[in-house]
């Protein structure tokens, strides 16, 4: 494979190029049995995986015993993956890290069983950056995850395998969550659609229970707005957060015309790079065009902000590099093999740690800032990364940690206050850039406000069709 390749396994199989929700339909009718559906995703997984590296645990002979015995759910028989930072039972989770020797997990996280509960088939672990810290996965020892769009370049992360495996059509929804925007970038790095539900909409993770500010959604990346939507509406079937409003089942655009803020550029100072400045601004453009009101609105944080992110990062790197043994319940942990982002990050904090206390209260209040700002606004609207997907190399953690959290922080500049707040946001795919890879943008509403996003997100996809990898390069 040279360098620059698209690779995607789309074809004349059964998948074809069906989204889940057409899948679980025709399972549902006996026009295609889960086996076969299956089948076919393990010889898509297996054509393009040794060129992506987007698979950390394959499972596929027991995803095939569990096909020919589907469970229950409308998604029964469809093929998924987990991401390598949930315990799924029997297989170890590794986080992305060479510091961790797991042990099979005894049993499933709390969420995956809720995931699994509608009836996905696993297929195995999907890759991730070392504990979800970069924005790209580029394994120190090991080979990087790329971009199916273009093999070059970045699929973002740290979901980066599942977004990778959706991408190549090898299965069409896989597990994401997201601590920092890890749904959502490299849902806009590989041209798919990624929901950060609003906190507590899902059962809460292990993972998740464990930190002092819970940054972490579940979630999925998909290929269509459809999948996300009915995703959603069969996860809260099996848990419903009784402190939110329901989403419900969006099966289609909204009536309802809308007063959308806008930023282009972020807190950060980064200027926005050409081909994302142009992609929001024809988004605002469309937008207009359906009726709804586009006005300018600065993002309601500051540069303050991003340095109590930036320093809770650093905590919870410093966390890993000090109790990741005991954190992950390891039978060893070798902190020399941490990669120079999660060390670096460590360090940092170790000379800044007296500042949490002040930080963490800042990051809780801003829940209220950010509801405040929809009293003006249904939504907002942002670019999801200030930069297009960059190549290989250049997120490396092999590079100086300085010269690399610079760019972190000006790459994912709009993403992380959704986390911080708690609110739900949507990346959606948009265009691509002159290299062939996939530019986003992201739409964020009230807490609890899923479905005014689905709704816009429909009638943008019908408006607006998304890049297919499967028709070459604009």
């Amino acid at each position: 494979m040279r360098d620059g390749s698209v690779i995607h396994a789309f074809g004349d199989d059964v998948l074809g190029d069906h989204d889940g929700v057409a899948l679980a339909e025709l399972i549902a009718k006996k026009e295609l049995t889960a086996a076969e559906v299956v089948e076919a995703s393990i010889a898509r997984a297996k054509s393009v995986d040794p060129h992506l590296h987007a698979i950390q645990t394959a499972r596929f002979e027991q995803g095939l015993e569990e096909a020919a015995k589907p469970g229950r759910g409308f998604f029964a028989g469809i093929p998924t993956f987990i991401k390598d930072n949930a315990d799924l039972a029997g297989v170890p989770t590794r986080h992305g890290s060479r510091a961790l020797q797991p042990r099979a997990s005894r049993q499933s996280d709390p969420y995956v069983r809720q995931y699994l509960d509608q009836g996905f088939v696993c297929l195995g672990k999907s890759a991730l950056s070392e504990f979800g810290f970069n924005a790209s996965n580029e394994p120190v020892e090991g080979e990087p995850t790329r971009n199916p769009w273009n093999t070059a370049h970045t699929a973002g992360a740290s979901s980066s395998g599942s977004a990778a495996m959706v991408a190549a059509g090898v299965v069409p929804l896989a597990h994401a969550n997201d601590g920092g925007g890890s749904i959502r970038i490299p849902a806009a790095c590989c041209g798919l659609v990624g929901l950060k539900p609003t906190r507590g909409r899902h059962v809460v993770s292990n993972m998740a229970k464990s930190m002092p500010l819970n940054l972490i959604s579940q979630g999925v990346v998909t290929r269509s707005v459809r999948d996300t939507a009915y995703f959603q509406a069969e996860a809260e079937a099996t848990y419903r957060n009784r402190r939110l409003p329901p989403i419900g089942l969006v099966q289609g655009p909204g009536r309802r015309r809308l007063r959308i803020g806008y930023a282009i550029d972020s807190i950060t100072g980064t200027p926005t790079d050409s081909p994302t400045r142009r992609a929001v601004e024809e988004s605002i453009e469309l937008l207009r065009s359906m009726g709804h009101e586009l006005v300018p609105a600065p993002l309601p944080v500051n540069m303050q902000f991003a340095h109590d992110f930036l320093l809770y990062w650093q905590a919870l790197a410093c966390a890993v590099f000090i109790g990741g043994g005991r954190m992950f319940d390891v039978s060893s942990f070798d902190r020399s093999k941490l990669d120079g982002l999660t060390r670096g990050l460590s360090k940092d904090f170790a000379r800044r740690f007296y500042r949490i206390p002040f930080a963490l209260r800042r990051l809780q209040k801003s829940y209220e800032i950010y509801a405040r700002v929809f009293d003006d606004y249904d939504l907002l609207l942002s670019p999801v990364l200030a930069k297009t997907p960059p190549a290989i190399g250049h997120l490396s953690p092999a590079q100086p940690y300085e010269a690399l959290l610079e760019r972190l922080l000006g790459f994912a500049a709009f993403t992380p206050l959704a986390n911080a707040a708690g609110g739900p946001a949507i990346s959606l795919p948009w265009s691509l850039t002159d290299e062939g890879v996939p530019v986003g943008v992201q739409l964020f509403a009230n807490h609890g406000d899923e479905r005014t996003l689905l709704e816009v997100a429909y009638e943008v996809e019908e408006a607006h069709p998304w890049p297919k990898i499967t028709d070459g390069r604009a």
